[in-house]
Formats: C-alpha cells, structure tokens, sequence
C-alpha cells in the first residue's frame, strides 16, 4: 500500500494550465494516474491532449469543480468519492488574484473563498479516500506572498480599501497556517505539506497590468521546473513521512512567523471549519 513507486491516483486542481498542467503532465509521464478538476471543460480537454500528446498512453481525465461555491464543492466530492474510494494524492493547486474585489458564490471576498476555503473543505472531505492509501499525501500551494499576510476574519466577507496583493497575501498565509495545525492533527500516514512554488509565468496574473507583468517576468522560473518539484512531493521516496513543511521550488526562501503560532493556527482551523461545516480532525 504505501510502495513510493506504484502507480498512484492524484487530483490536480486547477490541472489545466500553468503550474497545474506542468504537474500533471510531470505526474502522468511518471505512470501515475491523473484527474485533473477545473471549471472549465474545453480548456481541461485541451489540456488533457496535450499531456497525451507528450506522454503516450497517459492517464488523465477530467472532472469539473467550481471551487467559487461549497455546495458545489461539496458535490464534487461525494461524486468523486463514489467513484474514487481511494486517494492517493491531493493537490490544491488552482487559484485566483483578481486585481478588484470580486465574491464567491457564498459570499466571500473570492480570494479567502476560492484560494483558501474551498481546498479547506475538499480537503476535509476527501480524507477518508487518502486514509485508505498507506502513504497518502496533500499537497497545498501557498505563496512567498503569505509573509505579508494577516489574517483578518472581519474581511473576508469583503472590505471597502480593498487591495489584491493584501488578499492573496492573506489567504497564502491561511493556507500555511492551516497545513501546520493539519499536519499537528493528521494520522502519520496521512502528510501535509505547502509550497511556494517559485515565481512562475502562470495565468494567475492575467489580471495584473501588462507593464508590471513584463516586469515580473523577468524574475520568473518556468512551471515545468515548478511542476516536476510538485510532482517529486507528491510521490517519491524523499518525501515519505514527512510532513508540516513549508519549501519553494525556488530555493530556500523565508516563512513567516505567523504560520507557526500554534495558537493562532488552531483558531483559524476551528473557525474555519465551522464556516465550512466540517468536523475538525481531532487531534492526535
């Protein structure tokens, strides 16, 4: 059960562009079995041909989430789990950073909502399907970015200054946060790690004005090197058993202090948890 080297079944979410595709293009051409989960079903089957295309007899398929709604994320999961019992890894990879104010379905600011409550809840939802797997692995991408976060629970139904850089930044840090009390919570055979996955040429900067993006682009690596380390924490050896670990595909890189308050990071866990109606994995 918890050989590194079997053949194992991963989601991608957000697998059909950028990072995500790098990842599942890096994931399928080491023989895994791949299910990619955007919205967005004619970009997904490109996708999907274009890692067959590089990867003969690749296997990858789609299944649509809209992580914008927990209800709909919630369906995605009771659907997944009758057909995938099983679950080796989880990515959490798909994300937002819109430069005005937008909302979830629910009502959130969409960067805490999409970024960071929504991969809460399918998280949480998925568990029994990794408990299932000897080595079950959850990988959540966070950001450098999340060093200038603060949680601030009285924003995230939205705020009248309202700024992307300091949204995303908080939900990058919610998402560090959470994978430490995650990781204090979690049976050993089930890890949880994050990463900043390096300044990536990725289209979550299609928002961002094209002079400030040209510039960026200048310090940006490519998503098959960010891919391919995903990938490498998602199934090797290396990374068996280890688990609260914050790592850039960049190199070494700083980590807030503020992702290892115990204290703090329980209170955002509980508190997200009753925002999204689950059970808090109770601690071991």
């Amino acid at each position: 059960m918890n050989d590194p080297q079997r053949s194992k079944t991963i989601l991608v979410t957000g697998g059909n562009a950028g990072i995500g595709l790098a990842t599942a293009k890096a994931l399928a051409g080491r023989g895994h079995r791949v299910i990619i989960a955007c919205r967005n079903a004619d970009k997904a089957k490109e996708a999907i041909q274009l890692i067959q295309d590089a990867v003969p007899n690749a296997s990858v398929s789609f299944r649509r989430l809209d992580l914008a709604s927990l209800d709909g994320t919630r369906r995605f999961a009771e659907a997944f789990l009758e057909d995938f019992p099983s679950l080796d890894v989880l990515i959490n990879n798909a994300g937002i950073y819109p430069k005005t104010q937008q909302f979830s379905q629910d009502g959130y600011e969409a960067q805490i909502g999409i970024n960071y409550l929504a991969p809460f809840l399918l998280t949480h939802l998925l568990l029994p399907a990794l408990d299932r797997c000897g080595d079950g692995r959850i990988v959540h991408l966070s950001s450098l970015m999340h060093n200038l976060g603060k949680i601030d629970y009285d924003s995230w139904r939205g705020r009248e200054n309202y700024s992307g850089t300091r949204a995303y930044a908080q939900a990058k840090l919610a998402n560090a946060m959470s994978n430490h009390e995650l990781a204090r919570r979690l049976p050993g055979h089930i890890t949880t790690n994050a990463l900043h996955p390096g300044g990536v040429e990725s289209d979550i900067y299609r928002d961002m004005p094209p002079w400030r993006y040209k510039l960026l682009r200048l310090f940006l690596i490519t998503a098959e090197r960010a891919g391919d380390y995903i990938a490498d924490m998602a199934v090797a050896s290396q990374w068996q058993n280890r688990t609260g670990e914050f790592t850039s595909a960049h190199g070494p890189m700083p980590v807030s202090r503020r992702s290892k308050r115990t204290a703090d990071n329980e209170q955002l866990y509980l508190e997200s948890c009753r925002l999204v109606s689950v059970a808090p994995v109770p601690l071991n």
